[in-house]
């Protein structure tokens, strides 16, 4: 399901969240940190790659980067930006460790032709709309909201915030996040994800 590379990325974005999120903690929650934000991760990415699955689809997971900046369409850094990297690591600077970016990964999706020839026909579902690539994204969301809630239940307190944050940042509707792919699928599915995500960020202010 994961290839190497995506494996290394995950583990990047693993480390570089646990450091920054322990930052103003101290490293006695670092190892609890570091297993929260890694099952989250994993969680988000499974259920992409099993809604892609469903979708005649594969996606592969990689670190957030920024090429293009202003509005013109010559305005292009000539090495993309690794903005999963060092996002989190200025903003946790900048605020003392008090917030942390936690949006690191996007995905990439491409359409298995082979598989949707052999279900729909040779020229079906040879190319991917904006909606089944928002639908994606929004699985992965629902996935990290769902298990939050299970967390909650379960006692698993820092779990759960973490989930929400997790999910907050990724639903901002900016550059490759998540949030801009769901928010351009379908504005509606973006709403409702967002008054879900603002209902478990106020649980974990106040909650947990």
């Amino acid at each position: 399901m994961l290839n190497a590379k995506e494996v290394l990325v995950i583990l990047i974005a693993t480390v570089i969240l646990a450091l920054t999120l322990s930052f103003a903690k101290g490293v006695s929650v670092l190892l609890i940190i570091l297993a929260s934000v890694f099952l989250i991760i994993l969680i988000n990415t499974a259920a992409k790659k099993i809604a892609s699955f469903y979708l005649d689809s594969e996606i592969e997971v990689d670190i957030w980067k920024i090429q293009r900046y202003g509005f013109k369409p010559d305005k292009y850094l000539k090495k993309p930006f690794p903005a999963g990297i060092f996002f989190p690591i200025i903003l946790a600077i900048l605020t003392f460790g008090r917030v942390v970016w936690m949006a690191s990964l996007v995905f990439e999706v491409k359409p298995t032709t082979y598989r949707a020839a052999k279900r729909h026909g040779l020229y079906s579902y040879s190319e991917m709309t904006e909606a089944h690539i928002g639908y994606i994204a929004a699985v992965g969301i629902l996935a990290n909201l769902f298990f939050a809630f299970i967390g909650y239940l379960l006692g698993f307190s820092e779990f759960s915030r973490l989930s929400i944050f997790y999910v907050f940042f990724n639903m901002l509707p900016f550059s490759d996040l998540d949030g801009n792919k769901v928010f351009f699928g379908n504005i509606i599915l973006w709403s409702f994800l967002a008054a879900l995500t603002l209902i478990g960020l106020a649980y974990a202010f106040f909650l947990i």
